[in-house]
């Protein structure tokens, strides 16, 4: 608002949305709330009854006392803007997702250009008509289509396997079958999923990644902060825990198996549980993903959702955005069921671990313990010994890949075997050293001839 608009809003008088006050008081909370309660509006600060500028002068002090009675509301109010106009204090508030709202002396609104005190009968009927909207559900006010991302939208139909074609022309008929485009507006589970700056629109709905040496988190080593859309932020969960897993491999034919210590599908099920059972109206909290030398945590705000109890916990499936599980869904990461916890659980006794542990209070967490054969990082200084057995180990595998394929390159070998490229050229060299392996022809179109065995 600039000072041409606040003399047109002071001359129009107060309204639905405009309220003046000579001075300041913490009263104005009820007008807070008010507006939060109908359709948004203004506050004037140094302005009488009969709308002739007084003046009134906004202070630190002052700021911060407005700041703290919304945030006293319950559900907190955030107030859009406050400005000093002139000699007018400007406070913009919006109109509230969390409907209804109160402050101490009880719950009001607006009617006219009147503060009115809310009726029995007014909030249940405002009760009523929010009690089934859940945050994802709710229009997100400030997001509109153009801050989709169509390369966004066209990674979850690759992920969901649909040849649906997407343009800029029917987007927003698709989102509408996705059940986020509802009367023109977009709701809170599409910002989630599709927002190309999710940052700008739902700050704190963030996943950390911590990597921690020893068994506490007083010594972090490695930290990343994933702020974006919900399918980002579990592929960089994943590719952050396989850098921090032991891994080892298996040659089963021509193939190489990577084998985690922790088995990935169980921790892949348990990050996208978290995704999918946060409660993102919890502000100011994140998913939190915690490596230790002992155990994996995934802890996301919001303890069990309502109807799941601890006796049926992981027998029964109570989805907290129905949404956003339904997106998962489509694109192969979650069982519908509810069938998670079950698997988490068979995943871990098949590979001969502990079984994963839940707990919820405000948060749920799922605790994860590794192997305590891998008490270090398999790149850790060892023993001459043991790497002599790994280097014969690697070499025996080479041998084994080219008697099945004597065309196989370098970079396959690599590949298959677990080992950087000069990795294998340095064990090569070796095997042609001591007369084992000969290479024939060019490098390009050539093969691998083992001459002998090696003892």
């Amino acid at each position: 608002m600039d000072k041409k608009e606040l003399e047109l809003i002071v001359k129009e008088g107060e309204g639905l949305t405009i309220e003046f006050k000579e001075k300041y008081t913490p009263r104005i909370v009820e007008d807070i709330v008010a507006f939060s309660n109908t359709r948004g509006g203004f506050i004037l600060l140094g302005v009488n009854d009969a709308g002739k500028i007084t003046g009134e002068t906004l202070t630190n002090n002052m700021k911060a006392d407005i700041n703290s009675l919304a945030r006293g509301c319950d559900p907190h109010v955030s107030i859009k803007n406050i400005s000093q106009i002139e000699n007018t204090i400007v406070i913009e508030i919006s109109e509230g997702d969390e409907k209804p709202y109160s402050c101490s002396s009880g719950y009001f609104r607006r009617l006219d250009a009147v503060t009115q005190k809310m009726s029995q009968k007014e909030l249940r009927t405002i009760f009523k008509e929010t009690a089934d909207i859940t945050f994802e559900d709710i229009p997100h006010r400030n997001f509109k289509l153009e801050d989709i991302s169509l390369k966004k939208i066209k990674t979850f139909l690759k992920e969901a396997h649909t040849s649906y074609k997407i343009n800029g022309s029917n987007t927003a008929s698709f989102l509408a079958s996705l059940s986020i485009y509802k009367e023109s507006k977009i709701n809170n589970a599409g910002v989630l999923m599709f927002a190309a700056n999710i940052n700008k629109f739902i700050p704190y709905s963030e996943t950390i990644l911590g990597a921690y040496k020893g068994k506490n988190k007083t010594h972090i080593y490695d930290r990343k902060d994933v702020r974006d859309d919900l399918l980002t932020q579990l592929n960089e969960s994943m590719s952050f825990l396989k850098k921090h897993l032991n891994v080892r491999s298996e040659i089963r034919g021509i193939n190489r198996y990577d084998i985690y210590e922790i088995p990935l599908d169980a921790l892949r099920e348990a990050l996208a549980n978290a995704i999918i059972h946060r409660d993102y109206s919890m502000r100011g909290t994140s998913i939190y993903v915690n490596v230790f030398d002992d155990r994996v945590e995934i802890v996301n705000p919001g303890g069990l959702p309502s109807g799941i109890t601890k006796e049926n916990f992981g027998k029964e499936s109570v989805r907290r955005n129905l949404i956003i599980a339904d997106l998962f869904h489509r694109m192969g990461k979650v069982e519908r069921i509810g069938s998670g916890i079950g698997r988490m659980r068979e995943l871990l006794n098949k590979s001969g671990l502990k079984e994963p542990v839940f707990e919820s209070d405000t948060f749920f967490r799922a605790i994860f313990y590794r192997n305590p054969e891998y008490a270090l990082k398999q790149n850790s200084e060892k023993p001459a010994e043991s790497t002599q057995k790994s280097t014969q180990k690697s070499t025996q595998k080479i041998l084994a890949l080219i008697k099945q394929n004597r065309y196989v390159t370098r970079t396959e070998l690599a590949n298959q075997i677990g080992l950087s490229e000069s990795g294998i050229k340095k064990q090569l060299k070796k095997l042609k050293t001591k007369n084992i392996l000969k290479r024939l022809g060019p490098d390009k179109g050539g093969y691998w001839k083992v001459i002998k065995e090696e003892k």
